[in-house]
């Protein structure tokens, strides 16, 4: 097997790469913009947490309404075009033809990026509906099922039109992505804000929600780029290939329903809480069936989208794990409403982030038809991203635990709870740092990518002209 090194363009680029180019780096830019705006937020609301003063005299980035904007512009924003381009990417891949309707892509792109836009204004302003990771005022969220849908369609195309009858792991997941999201966000659009239910029904229909955009939107679109990427790179079939089929429906059928597990002691029917446990338990052999498909993915050997890649998977399984143990009764009393809780969404959504991330390494080139410039910014880009990463998540959890074990002794005051935690968050808001410098990174080294593309285009169409008019 040949060796190709991080900013080296493998042979493989096809039709498919040559029609969706442009359309899928701009969602790709977007998304880069998007990150570091929201690691940018996200940073300066770790610092609120242990400096209550901080910003407070804005009350555009008052804490909690700056949580509510980080979160939006990381999840709708970041992952949202990383998430659409990779996942219209490998369907065109795996589909054996040209992408079809490019210009859904950039029309329904811009339409997505300007709601993104109007919901951190309407959130700063006072117009967030309130529940986690639904932040979204009421005037935004048709604009961006509308946006989403016209994403889409290319990729619907794509399935439906492929060449080969024969389908793919990397597709099903790909396709259920771009199925799912629609359906459960109307959903939750209507239940929360055009037609609310009433009393606590309210927390139940916003876990789902919180709970189906990781097991039905983001994880899918991650596995799918895991499962088309690795044979790929390493040249080695899936192992275990014939039982994707069944973590695929396990976490179809079952992880939508786990997010009750987030309610343990609140004012629902036990029920709720106990299924969602059981269900949390079950997903788990989802987890398994891609742990032994995917486990060739921890040998990445010097290979950059397989680093990201296993760092990824590894907090992928680690987060379902993780998820499944503390939401026991007796571990939730402990963890539950404290930074822990944030240290597992972190550890979970970084998951995404990480694989996506990897994703983009290996589509960009082919997608922009040049060499990444520099391998040194890459490895800086994955030291600082791995190195902040785990600091992040570690951090929290241990400021977490503390927190929690204090709150449950009536002796410890608010103060001397503040004040143990306090050496912890601090050693997050620096972990969040560095991740700031990673997005940076990344943003630059994908703009002077695509920029000097752009570049060496320009200056052969001039050549061109000039030959022709001479002539």
């Amino acid at each position: 097997m040949t060796t190709v090194l991080p900013n080296q363009v493998p042979a493989g680029t096809d039709d498919a790469d040559q029609t969706c180019g442009g359309p899928l780096l701009l969602l790709i830019a977007s998304g880069l913009l998007w990150l570091v705006l929201g690691g940018t937020l996200a940073l300066l609301n770790l610092i609120q947490v242990y400096t209550p003063a901080f910003l407070a005299d804005c009350a555009w980035l008052t804490y909690g309404r700056l949580q509510a904007m980080q979160e939006t512009a990381l999840l709708y924003g970041w992952a949202g075009n990383a998430g659409l381009a990779v996942a219209l990417w490998v369907l065109a891949r795996l589909g054996g033809a040209p992408l079809r309707g490019p210009n859904y892509i950039v029309a329904g792109g811009l339409f997505w990026n300007l709601g993104v836009t109007l919901a951190l204004v309407g959130i700063a302003v006072g117009d967030a509906s309130g529940h986690g990771m639904f932040q979204l005022p009421r005037y935004v969220q048709p604009f961006l099922l509308f946006a989403f849908g016209a994403i889409a369609v290319p990729g619907v195309l794509a399935w439906t039109g492929r060449r080969n009858p024969t389908t793919y792991a990397a597709q099903w997941y790909a396709v259920a992505a771009l199925f799912l999201f629609p359906w459960f966000f109307s959903v939750a659009s209507v239940m929360l804000t055009f037609a609310p239910v009433r009393g606590t029904l309210q927390a139940v229909v916003a876990t789902w929600y919180a709970q189906n955009v990781f097991s039905l939107w983001l994880a899918p679109v991650a596995i799918a780029a895991v499962y088309y990427l690795l044979p790929k790179i390493t040249g080695r079939v899936i192992p275990s290939y014939d039982f994707a089929v069944y973590g695929f429906w396990s976490l179809l059928f079952f992880g939508c329903w786990m997010g009750g597990r987030l309610l343990v002691g609140a004012p629902v029917p036990a029920w709720v809480s106990t299924m969602a446990i059981a269900n949390a338990w079950v997903v788990l052999f989802h987890h398994i069936i891609v742990f032994f498909n995917v486990r060739d993915v921890f040998r990445p050997g010097a290979n950059t989208t397989l680093k990201f890649l296993a760092l990824g998977m590894g907090a992928y399984l680690l987060s379902a794990v993780i998820d499944t143990a503390f939401s026991a009764r007796a571990l939730a009393v402990t963890t539950q409403f404290t930074h822990f809780q944030q240290a597992q969404t972190h550890l979970a959504m970084g998951a995404v982030a990480l694989i996506l991330t990897g994703a983009l390494y290996h589509m960009t080139p082919r997608l922009a038809g040049g060499n990444w410039p520099s391998v040194a910014l890459i490895r800086a880009h994955f030291m600082a991203y791995s190195i902040g990463f785990v600091l992040l998540v570690g951090s929290l959890a241990v400021a977490g635990w503390i927190q929690g074990s204090a709150l449950n002794d009536p002796s410890v005051a608010f103060t001397q709870i503040a004040a143990r935690t306090k050496v912890w968050l601090q050693l997050a808001t620096a972990a969040q740092a560095l991740l700031v410098v990673a997005h940076v990174l990344f943003a630059a080294h994908f703009f002077k990518l695509v920029g000097g593309q752009m570049a060496k285009c320009c200056a052969t169409r001039g050549i061109l002209t000039s030959e022709a008019t001479v002539s």
